[in-house]
């Protein structure tokens, strides 16, 4: 008998996929685990343990999880607790207002009605209430099992196989690496534009324009996508940037893709998040009327850091009413689990002054962006201390994008062994110290500059020690390769 030939293989799979690359460590990490496990066995390191400090996972850093959601959480998911006097009243008045406008009050059943209309209702209002009045319409909003979800639905939608070119989407460099991944799978092409690392990583909106011509020769530019704040840059857009970029998307008829998941995450002195959508209305009806503006949300950040609920949020401004029609059949492929809704619930719902659990809400979420306010400012200090080390002021996010000097010679040795330089760099750091961070490159950087990213979210003793480890590292590297 003949042998059958495989129908699934490297080859025949959908190249596409096998293009994606969403891990951004590759033998980063497989490395690190070889070494986790090589001080089991006993042999010796000159570090007693990996440290890995690329997560952007609050909880799995010690972030305590937000005390009220967790209790009507827990309340919805076993209602025999609204017995107990262990939760405050306005938990559990929560809890019952979530469980009547659930199915037989059951977050074990579908819930469609939830889903598609009484949470995006809650959704917009809470839109209306960040933007200072600006209109928010249930009818335009989706709920999203979380932003990365919600990015690649929402590229679906946008791009056309039926068009003589590709599909262009413009992407920020340094980038987010799911999105070069979600603009592969699509079938659309990356159109990069660059960052101005040295006025703070802002948009340089001249420089898009002026590339876009040579671009709309080979694709066809449709969407702009802006991470604010930026990951993993850690900057936060000021209105004057986002009006210029607005001003853009309206002359070069550009859907704008903001990615918002970090908006409560500002905790820079004099920094503000800005909400795409109110400084859009705040132009006037030429440009809140005519340009399309597609923001996400989710709760994987924030103060509640539910990365496991996978639960978030569309929101479409001008966009067709057919087009949105369409947009209801894919609803069944991205809603969230009903636990991580009703998450999404209490965070677009939280207490309010004089309800019970107010003060803890408010005390935690102060907590955690002093903290890292305070890391910002440890990070940055300890850093720029480092000859050939320089860090931009961190405003936002969880992250901080440092450059880094490489010597043409450790280049070189990098290039011999195939590997790109910051990744030579990060496993000689890796082999040192233990400490795995984020090489730049898996991020998008300008030709010619090397970084890395590295998380905020360790205690501050140990993010000194880390910091420190890394200067003293950088200044051995820099002794021995130049």
């Amino acid at each position: 008998m003949m042998p059958r030939e495989k129908l699934l293989t490297l080859e025949s799979m959908n190249q596409r996929v096998r293009a994606a690359k969403v891990p951004i460590l590759g033998s980063l990490v497989t490395r690190a685990g070889e070494i986790q496990k090589e001080i089991q066995e006993g042999i010796h390191k000159p570090f007693p343990k990996i440290t890995p400090c690329f997560f952007g996972d609050l909880q799995l850093m010690g972030h305590k999880p937000c005390t009220y959601l967790r209790q009507v959480a827990a309340l919805c998911t076993y209602p025999e607790l609204l017995e107990s006097d262990h939760f405050p009243e306005d938990a559990k008045a929560k809890a019952r207002e979530i469980l009547k406008s659930l199915d037989n009050g059951s977050v074990g059943c579908y819930n469609q009605q939830y889903l598609m209309q009484t949470l995006p209702e809650k959704i917009a209002r809470s839109i209306q209430r960040r933007d200072n009045g600006v209109p928010s319409h249930s009818s335009n909003i989706i709920v999203s099992s979380g932003a990365s979800q919600a990015i690649m639905s929402v590229l679906w939608l946008l791009v056309s196989d039926a068009e003589e070119l590709r599909t262009g989407i413009l992407l920020s460099v340094p980038y987010y690496p799911l999105y070069m991944d979600v603009v592969a799978l699509s079938g659309a092409v990356m159109v990069p534009y660059y960052l101005d690392e040295e006025r703070g990583w802002a948009i340089n909106v001249d420089s898009i324009r002026t590339s876009l011509p040579a671009a709309r020769r080979r694709y066809n530019p449709k969407v702009i996508c802006v991470i604010n704040p930026g990951n993993p840059t850690g900057h936060v857009l000021s209105r004057e940037n986002i009006s210029e970029l607005i001003h853009l998307a309206a002359e070069e008829k550009l859907l704008i893709l903001a990615d918002e998941v970090y908006q409560d995450n500002v905790f820079r002195a004099g920094a503000t998040f800005h909400s795409f959508k109110k400084v859009l209305y705040e132009m006037g009806p030429e440009y809140s009327e005519q340009v399309q503006l597609i923001s996400v949300n989710s709760i994987s950040k924030g103060i509640t850091g539910e990365c496991g609920a996978r639960s978030g949020y569309i929101e479409f401004v001008n966009i067709d009413p057919e087009v949105f029609e369409v947009l209801h059949i894919l609803k069944s492929f991205i809603e969230p689990a009903v636990l991580g809704a009703v998450m999404l619930d209490v965070i677009v719902d939280p207490p309010q002054p004089g309800d019970p659990s107010y003060e803890t809400f408010m005390l935690e979420k102060k907590t955690l962006l002093y903290n890292l306010a305070e890391k910002a400012r440890i990070t940055e200090k300890i850093l720029n201390q480092a000859p050939g080390i320089y860090c931009n002021p961190i405003q936002g996010a969880l992250y901080a994008f440092p450059r880094i000097q490489i010597p043409e010679r450790a280049v070189r040795l990098a290039q011999d062994r195939d590997q790109e330089p910051d990744d030579f760099y990060c496993h000689l750091l890796l082999e040192d110290t233990g400490i795995v961070l984020c090489s730049g490159n898996g991020f998008g950087q300008a030709a010619g500059t090397y970084h890395f990213r590295i998380t905020l979210l360790h205690p501050i003793e140990e993010l000194k020690s880390i910091l420190l480890k890394i200067t003293q590292f950088h200044t051995r590297f820099m002794a021995e390769y130049s």
